[in-house]
């Protein structure tokens, strides 16, 4: 399979023995890594089309067909214990991940991917970050740290917070907010629980059929137990920021909640000082 390393079977390699002998090639104390590490925690759906590894500063294996090797002063700290094949833990790769990332966007995204999915908390992602002493993006990623803390998953959810809660003076909602226990939990996105009123943010891809079945489900429970939704897209939040905060209001007011709105910008459609009360 490569210089000095064998299949000893026949037949078609299964995946987990294409990561064993890019291992096995590459010595004592490599590891998985970056995008290969995150399809094995579960962080990427898709196999990456290169194995990443990751040695020691002082290894020099050589080329590997089919990998792409990192060089690592920590990889023994960053390496998990006990998984195999070996592979860095959960919040070294997710960290692997935002500096290898094109943008500061599809950097959050692995942040709120591993928080999101219960991987690991944004205090052990913060550890991780903190032992790195070179780190690009520090400051937003710490700030993305304590934003997906407090319940924001995505950049939607970070979209709509900065482009429509905050600037329009909205009233905070409580994020990832669990609405009911029985027959079983259901979460919703952001909750205005005086107003009774659900906001979901359904992203740039539309859901499959059974996500869309299961929303579905859970708006009709919702409404039984008196909690409205409103469902808005990317381009909602994006584009229309100003609209979709108007409309927010509305709901609210005429679900008995006092909302102030105010302009963002002086092109905003939304009157300087203006202030719905319930009649």
């Amino acid at each position: 399979m490569h210089r000095g390393t064998y299949a000893t079977f026949s037949g078609q390699l299964s995946r987990e023995a294409m990561l064993w002998a890019a291992i096995l090639r590459a010595g004592p104390g490599a590891a998985l890594s970056h995008q290969t590490a995150a399809e094995l925690h579960g962080l990427s759906g898709d196999c990456s089309e290169v194995i990443h590894l990751t040695v020691s500063l002082g290894r020099h294996p050589g080329p590997i067909r089919g990998a792409v090797v990192h060089r690592s002063g920590r990889i023994a700290a960053a390496t998990h214990p006990v998984q195999l094949p070996p592979r860095t833990r959960v919040e070294e790769t997710v960290i692997d991940l935002t500096q290898s990332a094109a943008s500061f966007d599809e950097a959050y995204d692995w942040v709120c991917r591993a928080i999101s999915g219960r991987l690991t908390t944004a205090a052990r992602l913060r550890a991780a970050l903190d032992a790195r002493p070179k780190v690009r993006w520090r400051t937003g990623l710490t700030v993305a740290l304590a934003e997906a803390g407090s319940g924001l998953h995505s950049i939607l959810e970070r979209q709509y917070v900065r482009d429509v809660e905050v600037p329009h003076g909205l009233p905070a909602a409580t994020r990832q907010a669990r609405t009911a226990q029985v027959p079983r939990s259901r979460y919703v996105d952001n909750l205005y629980g005086e107003a009774g009123l659900a906001v979901e943010l359904d992203g740039q891809a539309a859901h499959g059929i059974e996500q869309r079945r299961a929303d579905m489900r859970r708006d009709n429970a919702h409404a039984a137990a008196g909690i409205v939704t409103l469902r808005y897209s990317w381009a909602d939040v994006t584009e229309r920021p100003c609209a979709v905060a108007m409309q927010i209001a509305e709901v609210m007011a005429s679900r008995g909640a006092p909302v102030s709105l105010r302009p963002c910008s002086h092109t905003c459609p939304v009157p300087a000082r203006r202030r719905r009360r319930p009649s």
